[in-house]
C-alpha cells in the first residue's frame, strides 16, 4: 500500500514532483526503508514520530521540512485508486486556487448512502469544476446518508488534502499555534540521519493532538473541494480490504495459513495460527498476536466499538 502511494503521482506533468515526505512511528522506519526501496525511488524523507498525535501535527512536520511555497499533497497510506488519471486531472485543476493560498480536500463522488466515511457538503463553484465547501458532516446514520445522496451536492470525506505549505503553516499558526510551536520545537532538535528525521520526543510530547479536519480544515474560509470520481477505495476497513484483494473462485480472500471448505464470500488474515472455515458465507476473521476477532462483512465499521471495549475490559470475553 505504501509503494502504491508513494508512486501514485508517477505521470503527472502539470507540475514538477519532489521527493516524498512520509510521516509515520518511529517503530516502523525499517519496513518503510524497505518498501521505499523496493518502489525504485531513491530521494524520499521519514519523519520518524516518537508517538501519534493525530493528523494535523503529522503534516505539521512534513510542511516546515518541504519548501514554503511546495504544493503538499497529503495522503493517507492505506487507500487505492483505480483511475490515477482522473486523480492527476483534479490534482491539475485544483492547482491554481493552491496557489493562491486555498485549502484543498479532495471529495470522492458518493455511490451509495455510506454511513461509514465523513461528508462534505459542497457550496457555490469557485474554480474548474471546484466548490466551496460549506461544511464537513460527521459520519452520518443511514438515513441522513441517503439524504445526503439524494441532495447531490455532497461528497465523501476522503482524507486527501493538497495546499502550500505555507499556507498550512498559516493556517496552524491562526488557529492551533501551541500545537505549531510544539512542532517546531520538536524539529528544531530531531536527529538527523540519512533519509530519517527523528523529532525531539520531549518536545514532542507537548504537542496537542488533533486532526487536520478539526484543527483547520472546519475553521479556514478559503477551504474548497474537488469532487473526483476516481476509484477510490479506503482500506481502512476490512470490508475495503476485501474488495480489493485477490479472491479465490468462491470470493474469499486469505491472508495467512487456512482451510476453507464450503465457505464463501469471507476475509481471513492471519498471522499465526490455521484458521478453518466450514459451510459459513460473509464473515471476516482476524487473527492477530494472539487475539482473535469474527464479524460479519458489512460490520466492520463496528471495529472501532470492539477495540474500545476490548481496552476496557479484562482479558476473557466481550459480549
Amino acid at each position: 500500500m505504501l509503494q502504491l502511494t508513494v508512486k501514485r503521482v508517477e505521470g503527472f506533468n502539470a507540475l514538477p514532483v519532489g521527493r516524498p515526505i512520509v510521516v509515520a512511528n518511529a517503530a516502523h522506519a525499517g519496513i518503510i526503508d524497505e518498501q521505499i526501496t523496493l518502489s525504485g525511488i531513491e530521494d524520499y524523507l521519514v519523519l520518524l514520530e516518537p508517538f501519534g498525535r493525530n493528523t494535523a501535527p503529522a503534516i505539521a512536520l512534513a510542511a516546515i521540512e518541504a519548501q514554503e511555497n511546495d504544493a503538499m499533497l497529503v495522503m493517507p497510506s492505506d487507500h487505492t485508486i483505480a483511475n490515477l488519471p482522473a486523480f492527476h486531472a483534479a490534482i491539475a485543476r485544483a492547482l491554481p486556487l493552491v496557489a493562491e493560498g486555498w485549502l484543498i480536500t479532495f471529495g470522492i463522488t458518493p455511490d451509495a448512502p455510506e454511513t461509514g466515511y465523513g461528508y462534505i457538503k459542497m457550496g457555490e463553484t469557485c474554480g474548474d469544476m471546484i466548490h466551496e465547501v460549506v461544511r464537513f458532516v460527521e459520519k452520518p446514520d443511514a438515513k441522513r446518508a441517503a439524504d445526503m445522496l439524494a441532495e447531490g451536492n455532497h461528497a465523501w470525506n476522503a482524507g486527501i488534502f493538497m495546499f502550500r505549505a505555507d499556507a498550512y503553516l498559516a493556517a496552524l499558526e491562526r488557529h492551533q499555534p501551541a500545537m505549531l510551536a510544539a512542532v517546531r520545537a520538536s524539529l528544531d532538535g530531531a536527529e538527523r540521519k540519512g533519509h530519517h528525521v527523528a523529532p525531539n520526543p520531549q518536545a514532542f510530547a507537548a504537542c496537542p493532538s488533533d486532526s487536520v479536519d478539526y484543527a483547520i480544515m472546519e475553521r479556514e474560509a478559503q477551504v474548497a473541494c474537488v469532487p473526483v470520481n476516481m476509484g477510490w477505495s479506503d482500506v481502512g476497513s476490512w470490508d475495503s480490504l476485501h474488495s480489493v484483494s485477490a479472491k479465490d473462485e468462491d470470493n474469499n480472500a486469505v491472508r495467512g495459513e487456512t482451510l476453507l471448505l464450503g465457505a464463501q464470500n469471507c476475509l481471513v488474515n492471519s498471522d499465526g495460527p490455521r484458521v478453518t472455515l466450514v459451510d459459513v458465507d460473509d464473515l471476516i476473521v482476524v487473527v492477530s498476536r494472539g487475539e482473535v476477532m469474527i464479524l460479519r462483512r458489512g460490520e466492520s465499521q463496528k471495529v472501532r466499538k470492539v477495540t474500545e471495549a476490548l481496552k476496557a475490559a479484562a482479558p476473557t470475553t466481550v459480549a
